[in-house]
C-alpha cells in the first residue's frame, strides 16, 4: 500500500465552518500522513487537535462561519493553492465545503485534482428535501418528509407524518446562516413542534419517524469514479450514537451487507455522483427496507472504520485514483470496531438507563479504530481532552446561570 500512494500529490483537508474538534479531520491526516504523502489543513487556530498533529505538514488558520460569499470563500482556498505551490486533493469535511468545491471547480482546479461530479449535484444531495425527491426519482426507499414554507404547512405536514417526527436543518449553509434546530431533533407532539417555530419560518425539514425498537442504523462509505462508477463501498452498523439514536456515531461495527452496498451503488449510477460520499440508513422492520436518511457528499467523521483487505479506505481510493493510479479492488475487513472516545461514554450511559443492561459489545469488543488515541500520534488526544473539558465547563456554567436567574 505504501508504494501505491503517489507522494509527490498533496492533500488538503478543506473545511468550511467552526468544529475545531472534529475526529473525521484527524483521520484524514493520519490515514495519508502515515503513507508519506504531505498533508495541509485549513483549520480554526494553531492548536486544534488537527493543527497539533505530527502528520500535518502545514496548517492554514482560517476561522470561517458560512456566512461568507462563495466568491470570498474560493478565493481564498485558490490563495492556498498558490501557498501549497502544487496540485493536490481537497479533501471535504462538511457539506459546504464540497458544494463549493463542485460548484466553483472550473477556477479550482489550476491547483486542486477534483472528482468529475456534476456541479449541482452535491448541494441537491446535501439537501434534505431534494435528496427525498432524487431518492423517489432513482427507486430508493426514504422515510416520508415535508419542508413547509409557513406554520400552515409546518402543522399540516405534522399531523400528516404523524408524532412524533424528526426535525432537520434543510440545506447546507443555511444550517450555519439560520439554523433550525442544533442537530437532528425528535418533536414529540404538535405543542412541541409549534414552540419551536413561534417567530419567522427557518428553512427545515421534517421526517417521518422510525420508532427505534422497530428500527437499525446502518451506514455506507464509498468512493466513486467517473459517472457513479463505484471504486471501493462499505457497509457497517452504527451501534450507539451522540446525541443518543440520532447524533455522531461513537461506537460502529463494519459488516459486509451486499444489499445496501448495492442499493448506495444503484444510486450513484443512476445520478452520476462522483466522490466520497457517506450515507446514512435506517432498516425498517416494519416493511423490511433500508431508508436513506441522509446523502453527505464528503467523508463521514466515522469513515476509518472501513478499509479493504488491502488497506485501502475512502480517503486513500480518492487518492490513487484522483492521481491515475489503480485502486486495489478486494472485500472490505470484516469485524473493525470504530469508538469515539469520551462522545461514547455519555452514550453509554443513557443505554444503561433505558436498558437496565449494559451495552453487549462494550466488554467483548476492543476498538480496532479509535477516533483520538493512537501511539503514533498521542498530542493530538491530549489537546482534544483538554477543549473537551473546557466544552463541558462551559456548558455547566451556561447552565448553573441560567437555573439561577429563573
Amino acid at each position: 500500500m505504501v508504494s501505491l500512494l503517489d507522494d509527490e500529490v498533496p492533500v488538503l483537508l478543506a473545511k468550511v465552518g467552526h468544529y475545531p474538534q472534529h475526529h473525521g479531520g484527524l483521520g484524514v491526516v493520519r490515514t495519508v500522513g502515515r503513507l508519506g504523502v504531505p498533508v495541509h489543513a485549513i483549520v480554526e487556530d494553531r492548536f486544534t487537535p488537527v493543527a497539533l498533529s505530527h502528520h500535518v505538514t502545514r496548517s492554514f488558520v482560517w476561522p470561517t462561519t458560512g456566512w461568507e460569499e462563495p466568491d470570498r470563500l474560493t478565493d481564498v482556498l485558490l490563495a492556498i493553492g498558490r501557498a501549497i505551490g502544487r496540485r493536490c486533493v481537497p479533501v471535504s469535511t462538511d457539506d459546504e465545503v464540497a458544494v463549493l468545491l463542485a460548484e466553483y471547480a472550473d477556477r479550482l482546479k489550476e491547483w486542486f485534482l477534483l472528482p468529475p461530479v456534476p456541479p449541482g449535484l452535491p448541494r441537491l444531495l446535501a439537501g434534505k428535501a431534494t435528496m427525498h425527491r432524487i431518492c423517489a426519482e432513482t427507486g430508493v426507499p426514504s422515510p416520508r418528509s415535508r419542508a413547509p414554507a409557513d406554520h400552515d404547512e409546518l402543522i399540516d405536514a405534522g399531523r400528516e407524518l404523524g408524532y412524533p417526527l424528526v426535525l432537520k436543518n434543510l440545506e447546507p449553509f443555511s444550517r450555519l446562516r439560520t439554523p433550525a434546530v442544533c442537530g437532528t431533533t425528535v418533536v414529540r407532539d404538535e405543542r412541541e413542534l409549534l414552540g419551536r417555530f413561534q417567530g419567522s419560518m427557518p428553512p427545515v425539514l421534517m421526517q417521518e419517524y422510525i420508532p427505534r425498537r422497530q428500527a437499525e442504523d446502518w451506514i455506507t462509505h464509498l468512493y466513486c469514479g467517473p459517472g457513479g462508477v463505484v471504486r471501493v463501498v462499505f457497509t457497517g452498523l452504527k451501534l450507539r450514537s451522540w446525541p443518543p439514536y440520532a447524533g455522531v456515531t461513537t461506537r460502529a461495527v463494519a459488516l459486509r451487507n451486499p444489499e445496501l452496498a448495492e442499493l448506495a451503488g444503484h444510486l450513484c449510477r443512476s445520478i452520476g455522483y462522483s466522490g466520497v460520499a457517506d450515507l446514512d440508513w435506517r432498516y425498517d422492520r416494519r416493511d423490511g427496507r433500508y431508508k436513506l436518511v441522509d446523502f453527505n457528499p464528503r467523508i463521514g467523521a466515522q469513515f476509518r472504520l472501513f478499509e479493504n483487505i488491502h488497506g485501502v479506505d475512502v480517503v486513500r481510493a480518492m487518492h490513487l485514483d484522483l492521481t491515475g493510479r489503480e485502486v486495489p479492488d478486494g472485500p472490505q475487513a470484516e469485524g473493525r470496531i470504530f469508538v469515539a472516545g469520551q462522545l461514547d461514554l455519555p452514550s453509554v450511559a443513557v443505554w444503561l438507563r433505558t436498558e437496565r443492561r449494559l451495552p453487549p459489545d462494550l466488554l467483548h469488543e476492543r476498538a480496532t479504530e479509535r477516533a483520538w488515541l493512537c501511539r503514533d500520534d498521542p498530542l493530538p488526544s491530549v489537546i482534544e481532552a483538554i477543549r473537551f473539558m473546557g466544552s463541558v465547563t462551559r456548558r455547566l456554567a451556561r447552565s448553573t446561570r441560567a437555573r439561577i436567574g429563573q
